[in-house]
């Protein structure tokens, strides 16, 4: 009887503590925009995210996710984060270079051989480090997903070699070091927010674009574009990130929700978008794409070739890729 009274007592005291937290969630209305379209793992992970933290915190804070670019290209929606216009966003890490120099060498080409060392970086001392000196900007970094390794369509010609890039006009996210790297490959390099690329490879006002094939899928490109050489020449962390605003405005139980919320799904939305990148090459494939891959050999002249750029941008922020350089030293022995 005590034992039934003792499992009782306790089964109320936490029922009662379970009520006092969600007492303490507020309601709230959120917006999340990204550039994906819908179907994307980034926004099948962020619908995820928006019902996880309904249900944690006892649907009293709701996330509307605005895909497909619809609250504006990256730049925009991170300065409306900035203003706490908009609540929520997740992007490529290294455009927050904007903000922070050191974001930067998310955009090194062929910095990680794989998504298991850069896996590892990110949610280790240098990505958490990153994520600190977003505060000063009013950003907070809640966590890193992932796009995937990226590649580069055209409309003009099948790359088989290092030679066959060069000429073409390539779209690139608008930042010095993608100008840069992309005129080391001989291409010409076309500054563009991400929702107006489709409309322009359709009119050809470009030649291609680069991304990794999830992205390319989703988006159709394979309506506007012929050739796909998987060239895997650069990992794009996507940072999982909310105003500081915001952020300011919770009080420590609706925090721990959003923490634990992005924990929880930044593990559901890996493996969804490393299942699905095999999906949407066989897809893009099926759907007429001609798909070459670079041999070793003219992998080697690509890094050749840009190893300039790495090193002119390295020198801004010398400490954070000596650490990047340690970290991989270890993961790789």
């Amino acid at each position: 009887m005590r034992s039934m009274l003792l499992k009782s007592l306790v089964a109320a005291v936490a029922v009662l503590a379970m009520g006092a937290a969600q007492a303490e969630v507020k309601e709230r209305n959120m917006k999340l925009g990204i550039q994906n379209p819908k179907g994307h793992p980034m926004e099948v992970s962020a619908q995820k995210l928006a019902e996880t933290i309904a249900q944690k915190s006892g649907n009293k804070i709701k996330i509307k996710v605005f895909p497909g670019g619809q609250l504006g290209g990256d730049q925009a929606t991170v300065s409306a984060l900035q203003g706490g216009v908009t609540e929520m966003t997740v992007l490529n890490s290294g455009i927050l270079g904007a903000q922070v120099k050191d974001f930067e060498v998310y955009d090194f080409p062929f910095m990680f051989e794989n998504s298991q060392e850069a896996e590892a970086v990110i949610d280790g001392p240098l990505g958490q480090s990153l994520h600190a000196k977003l505060e000063s900007k009013g950003i907070i970094g809640l966590g890193y997903w992932e796009l995937g390794f990226r590649n580069i369509t055209n409309g003009k010609r099948a790359i088989n070699k290092i030679e066959d890039i060069a000429g073409l006009k390539l779209r690139v996210i608008p930042n010095p070091i993608n100008l840069d790297w992309v005129k080391a490959l001989g291409a010409n390099p076309i500054s563009m927010a991400f929702p107006e690329v489709y409309p322009a490879l359709e009119t050809k006002a470009i030649d291609g674009q680069e991304n990794p094939v999830t992205v390319i899928y989703a988006n159709k490109f394979n309506e506007v574009q012929k050739y796909l050489a998987l060239t895997r020449h650069q990992y794009n962390p996507q940072s999982v990130i909310i105003s500081k605003k915001v952020w300011d405005a919770f009080n420590a139980e609706e925090k721990k929700i959003f923490t634990d919320a992005v924990a929880e799904v930044t593990v559901f939305q890996r493996k969804l978008a490393r299942e699905q990148e095999a999906t949407a090459l066989e897809n893009l494939k099926k759907a007429g794409m001609e798909v070459t891959e670079l041999p070793p050999a003219e992998i080697a002249k690509m890094r050749e070739k840009v190893a300039p750029v790495v090193e002119k941008y390295s020198a801004a922020i010398a400490e954070t890729v000596t650490a990047l350089k340690a970290e991989l030293t270890k993961i790789r022995k």
